[in-house]
């Protein structure tokens, strides 16, 4: 029992150093976290402003449609960040540093995990893009620090879950330009085939049967219901279905890491 103890906390330990050494590259340079936080002001300060004089009933009752889609444009940032983290992994390996890193006592795990948490920090940051909009355009959140404190939990998850899948795509895709032209076929069809910025119920039902298996449609209304006051919405399905994900795809991802450098 002590002997799986401690090999536990040695891979925790590997994950986050290999953490703070991802981290260590945002700190030298934060011009790519600067650049994608134009797109969610973009989204919130145009395409929110303009559809919410529409009167469709893309919002719930009770609530505006900008309130309604900051978390949904909160989850489409962080997901255009950890979905092309796999071309930063398809770098390494041309440039020798994940061979370097593969060679450590790290296991593929601690390598996997410690990398997409990396991807949470970034997703963070983009929270903190989406809190101050919010603050600016007098949009109506719940900023309790347990709030806040979640939807920095459910960001970190969600980040690691894609990022995973992107290190998974990667390690069969093998190079940078297959896998810019992938992301860009995933990231699009995942955003509209959720309810990131219009309910379920306007979608037609072949739509709706696709966002029911859609990750991302569970990370935005777990951050709706942290969010938004009095909204319904099944937290704990929500968490349960994403944790599922992240797990599923962490596996997937540690077991094919190797081929990139095979």
């Amino acid at each position: 029992m002590s002997t799986i103890l401690s090999s536990m906390q040695d891979q925790v330990e590997s994950a986050l150093t290999i953490a703070e050494m991802e981290a260590r590259k945002i700190r030298h340079d934060s011009t790519e976290l600067w650049a994608r936080s134009i797109q969610p002001a973009l989204w919130l300060l145009i395409f929110g402003e303009v559809f919410s004089g529409i009167r469709a009933g893309l919002a719930p009752a009770g609530f505006t449609y900008l309130q309604y889609i900051a978390p949904g444009i909160l989850a489409q940032s962080v997901l255009f960040i950890a979905i092309f983290y796999g071309i930063t992994v398809v770098w390494e390996r041309d440039v020798g540093l994940l061979t370097k890193l593969m060679s450590t006592p790290s296991s593929r795990t601690s390598i996997i995990v410690g990398k997409s948490l990396a991807s949470g920090v970034r997703g963070i940051f983009q929270a903190i893009v989406i809190f101050a909009l919010a603050l600016i355009l007098r949009v109506t959140i719940n900023l309790s620090v347990l709030s806040v404190i979640g939807v920095f939990c459910v960001t970190v998850l969600f980040a690691m879950c894609f990022a995973c899948l992107s290190m998974f795509i990667a390690s069969l895709l093998r190079t940078r330009e297959r896998m810019m032209g992938i992301g860009q076929a995933i990231t699009i069809p995942l955003f509209f085939a959720s309810s990131a910025i219009y309910p379920l119920s306007l979608m037609p039902s072949w739509l709706r049967a696709v966002a029911v298996i859609n990750p991302l449609t569970y990370v935005v209304d777990a951050l709706r219901a942290i969010l938004l006051p009095g909204y319904q919405a099944n937290l704990l399905l929500d968490i349960a279905a994403l944790i599922i994900a992240t797990v599923l795809f962490t596996t997937l991802a540690s077991v094919s890491i190797k081929r990139l450098i095979d």
